[in-house]
């Protein structure tokens, strides 16, 4: 199965180091970050499983669970965890599926047999309240993903869902936006952007983030 932006994605039981977990119960009306890693012990996931761990505020601010994906079982996982949390310097505070029977890694398209032998490749998907899949980035085993660009693009989403807007090139909360150019109607434009706007060319108008 190729899951595709927009798409509903699929749900699964699987066990986790938090007990088995039904995924769209356990993710409720959140925002999910899922993130998968080919093995247990493996030296970049331990650092990433770190970051995400030192991170959970900024998830809770933006409503979002994280959830990790290793193929190895539980027994493994809670081992890892005690490395995790020795060596990153945190307390693991999410869950990490077991998918020993590739169940999650087939219906979430994370065996990439070319790259990675039969193991789950590096991908992170962001899913809406919806289960819509909003964002995936697969990365190669070698580099460690960057999941400030995961909040951002969250920050991104949750923005531009509520508002006629788009973000531009690094864009980072705070910063101005982008005016969708389907909005042409100089009465809507007022209405919707009331702290102005500036014309750079009739399809590139920027504006203040409309939030802040």
């Amino acid at each position: 199965m190729t899951l595709r932006l927009g798409d509903t994605v699929p749900n699964f039981t699987q066990a986790s180091s938090e007990g088995e977990i039904n995924f769209y119960d356990w993710a409720g009306d959140s925002w999910v970050v899922l993130f998968s890693h080919p093995k247990d012990y493996t030296p970049v996931c331990t650092t990433e499983l770190g970051a995400v761990a030192r991170l959970k505020s900024e998830f809770d601010k933006r409503g979002v669970k994280t959830i990790a994906l290793s193929v190895d079982d539980v027994d493994s996982h809670m081992g890892w965890i005690k490395d995790i949390e020795e060596t990153q310097n945190v307390t693991l505070n999410y869950p990490i599926l077991a998918d020993g029977d590739r169940k999650v890694s087939d219906i979430y398209d994370m065996i990439h047999p070319n790259s990675l032998n039969n193991l789950t490749i590096r991908t992170v998907f962001v899913i809406d309240p919806e289960k819509k899949l909003r964002l995936s980035i697969t990365y190669p085993a070698s580099t460690g993903r960057n999941f400030n660009e995961i909040l951002r693009v969250i920050d991104s989403l949750q923005l531009t869902d509520k508002y006629s807007v788009a973000t531009p090139v690094d864009w980072k909360d705070g910063d101005d936006c982008v005016i969708v150019p389907s909005i042409t109607d100089p009465a809507e434009l007022a209405e919707k952007f009331p702290k102005g706007y500036t014309p750079i060319k009739p399809y590139l108008r920027m504006t203040p983030q409309p939030n802040k």
